[in-house]
């Protein structure tokens, strides 16, 4: 089974930092997985994931911000159901969308690269409590079982603290932590 992180983030600048951050850990990014909204249907993802030649296989949904069920939900589950692969762990990006019910985190990455057991917003800022706010990530709470979920601020961005020139060190800390805490449960 090919093990696979999902990042909930899929735009321009989310997917050139995805792809630095899996050449830099020895994986593989699924670059046709990127868009805003994400265009690729889970049959077709699924079936790269498993052709990839390297591990972990990194893997971007989006929504595009839409409060509505989209393409980016329909991969997340297909892919949290999908017998095929191991998803060590979700990077959901935090957004402004603040309708719809929050999720609970199991740790964040704030834009100062503190490890904090409550939420951040679209900018990396921690919040009060473990209430986080992401566009694609709500459809997990249907789910019993559950992988670790590391919550972040947007993609490359967070007022330049999470830029690729910097090595992208709040997404890279972030797939860290997700592959460290995979290797303990092994």
């Amino acid at each position: 089974m090919k093990k696979v992180i999902i990042i909930t983030d899929g735009d321009n600048v989310a997917r050139r930092s995805v792809e630095y951050c899996a050449r830099e850990i020895g994986g593989r990014c699924i670059s046709l997985s990127a868009g805003n909204p994400s265009n690729i249907d889970s049959d077709t993802l699924i079936s790269y994931i498993k052709e990839a030649p390297l591990e972990p296989v990194l893997v971007m949904v989006d929504d595009k911000g839409s409060r509505d069920y989209g393409r980016g939900e329909e991969n997340l589950i297909h892919l949290l159901l999908s017998g095929d692969i191991e998803v060590l762990g979700i990077v959901a990006v935090a957004s402004n969308t603040f309708s719809g019910s929050p999720i609970e985190v199991d740790i964040s990455v704030t834009k100062n690269l503190k490890i904090s057991d409550k939420a951040v917003d679209k900018y990396g800022n921690e919040q009060k409590d473990k209430n986080f706010y992401g566009d694609t990530i709500n459809v997990i709470e249907q789910f019993k079982v559950r992988p670790i979920i590391v919550g972040i601020g947007d993609v490359g961005k967070m007022h330049g603290k999470d830029d690729i020139s910097l090595g992208s060190p709040v997404l890279m800390k972030a797939l860290k932590y997700i592959l460290d805490r995979s290797k303990k449960v092994l």
